[in-house]
């Protein structure tokens, strides 16, 4: 990625002319031209317009693409995303032998120190085994010495072998971690899978990370989020390492994208956030922290009001106390912080509402927007909740194409009506924000604008859409990313649609997100990714 200067104030124009610039302003709702000058939208209209009004500009004709405003991705996880693209990638394996396969031959770059890294397995996902949890011992005889760590799709579990339980200490005697669980054998030993808070037993041991791996990291996943079209994404449990690398960039004016850091609200660094308040910088905002409340409904660790109904022995994990919960949310709105608490499971989802709820009203903090990050699976009572105290429910759509396959089998019939609700949630006029939550799911916008529109997966299935009530319209999902993702990072004035003085963030595709057929969204081209007037992302032609 070449990264561009933006332009300075007072200096030459740029006009980009279009098949189509769907702005989402309903007062000029579709132009062919717009004009970019010192970072911000100078004109929009006809190309004649533009042209008329900004003589001697640099003209880009882009006459097939349609262009929109700026994509953010409501929640996703920028560090984790740079760690996939460079260690053991298990993102799509299809089998435990197709892993070991992998690790066998695994680039330096997967290496922290000796241990082996890896990230991104799906035991839902595999060919045979009935998506059984994998086990120790096919690890053990790859890697009798070397100490492997590879964690879960969804980062809420992890599988390692006997090297890495023996140094970190971990036999049948160790106790379950509050809000974690040591799968065991027969026998109780420990299998080699952990999940949710017990997986910190294991991830303190590992030699830390050096700081040019994590800028490395860093600069791996901002080149990817620009190549897929985004001009923003919503940090969603930035760490201080991470988090002063990100202000040292934005300082210098190096930072390609906006990014909305959540601080880590979970573990030992929330006192430091505590102390920092609230900042904005130049691309670079920091007034939102983090809580996980629950853990996964793939690794069943998201917390149900009742039994999981394919294992009926296990109800979920709560991986802070609700009132730990309320006080932390509560000193954190008290410092001016927006709270956005992780809730997948029922259970977890009616605490986050009455944990949100009670803190605002004792900071009176009622106009916080407050976030519930996944919203995945609601009772059908607490649904209008979000809307009547004014809780945004960050979601992210492929969530649902990708757990469709197993979703109902874990929850039943009847849990199932209040689970990935999008359109349920949108009619009671509760403020959707949707995001990918990237590296668990493909950081590509377009396939969250696919699966919003059809509930299907990239074969076209299930016909007519997975629950397809809650299909939501081309314009619906493109606004959930762009207008959506705004209003949740208090952005709404400067970003979301395309007007005159608002920011100069928009992408150009191959394809209109809102009418082109929905299954051409997954094979479209990014042509252009555009922030603050500089050009991020260009396609090679």
């Amino acid at each position: 990625m070449k990264h561009v200067s933006p332009p300075q104030p007072g200096g030459r124009a740029t006009v980009y002319v279009a098949k189509r610039i769907r702005t989402l302003d309903p007062n000029r709702p579709l132009v062919e031209a717009l004009g970019v000058r010192s970072e911000k939208i100078a004109v929009i209209g006809t190309r004649e317009e533009v042209l008329s009004q900004l003589s001697g500009a640099d003209v880009i004709e882009l006459s097939s693409a349609v262009i929109v405003p700026g994509i953010q991705d409501a929640h996703a996880h920028l560090a984790n995303l740079g760690t996939n693209l460079t260690v053991l990638n298990l993102a799509g394996t299809s089998s435990k032998e197709q892993i070991l396969e992998l690790a066998k031959n695994a680039p330096a770059s997967s290496y922290q120190g000796d241990w082996l890294i890896g990230r991104g397995w799906d035991q839902t996902s595999w060919a045979h085994g009935r998506g059984e949890f994998p086990g120790r011992e096919e690890l053990d005889r790859l890697f009798p010495n070397t100490p492997v760590f590879l964690t879960r799709i969804d980062g809420h579990a992890v599988w390692v072998n006997g090297e890495a339980l023996r140094r970190a200490g971990i036999s049948a005697g160790t106790p379950d971690p509050k809000g974690g669980r040591i799968l065991r054998s027969a026998n109780g030993e420990p299998t080699g899978v952990l999940v949710d808070n017990a997986v910190q037993l294991v991830d303190s041991k590992l030699p830390p990370l050096q700081p040019e791996q994590l800028r490395a990291r860093l600069r791996a996943a901002l080149a990817k989020c620009a190549e897929v079209g985004l001009t923003g994404m919503h940090d969603a449990g930035t760490n201080l390492a991470t988090l002063s690398i990100l202000k040292e960039w934005d300082d210098q004016g190096a930072l390609p994208l906006r990014i909305y850091a959540m601080a880590n609200g979970q573990g030992g660094e929330y006192p430091a956030y505590l102390q920092q308040r609230p900042f904005e910088g130049k691309r670079l905002t920091m007034r939102a922290v983090k809580f996980w409340l629950d853990g996964a409904l793939g690794s069943r660790g998201a917390a149900l009001d009742a039994p999981y109904s394919d294992e009926p022995s296990q109800q979920g994990l709560l991986l802070l106390e609700p009132d730990e919960l309320e006080q932390r949310a509560e000193r954190f709105m008290q410092r001016g912080f927006q709270v956005g608490v992780h809730a997948i499971g029922d259970r977890a989802n009616r605490l986050a509402l009455l944990a949100i709820s009670k803190a605002a009203t004792a900071t009176k903090t009622t106009a916080g927007r407050h976030r519930i990050e996944h919203a995945q699976v609601i009772r059908l009572e607490d649904i209008p909740r979000f809307s009547q105290l004014s809780i945004i429910a960050s979601m992210q759509p492929t969530h649902a194409t990708s757990d469709m396959r197993w979703a109902e089998a874990r929850v039943g019939s009847a849990r199932i009506r209040g689970a990935y609700a999008w359109k349920t949630i949108l009619n009671t006029g509760a403020p959707l924000a949707f995001g990918s939550d990237f590296p668990v799911e493909d950081p590509n916008p377009l396939l969250g604008i696919y699966a919003a529109r059809t509930r299907q997966d990239l074969q076209g299935q299930p016909t007519g859409g997975w629950r397809p009530e809650e299909r939501l319209d081309g314009e619906q999902a493109l606004r959930a990313f762009t207008v959506g993702a705004a209003y949740a990072s208090f952005a709404e004035d400067r970003r979301g649609t395309l007007a005159v003085g608002r920011d100069a963030d928009f992408s150009a595709f191959s394809v209109d997100p809102v009418e082109s057929p929905a299954e051409e969204l997954p094979r479209a081209k990014v042509l252009l990714t555009v922030v603050g007037g500089t050009v991020v992302y260009r396609a090679r032609p």
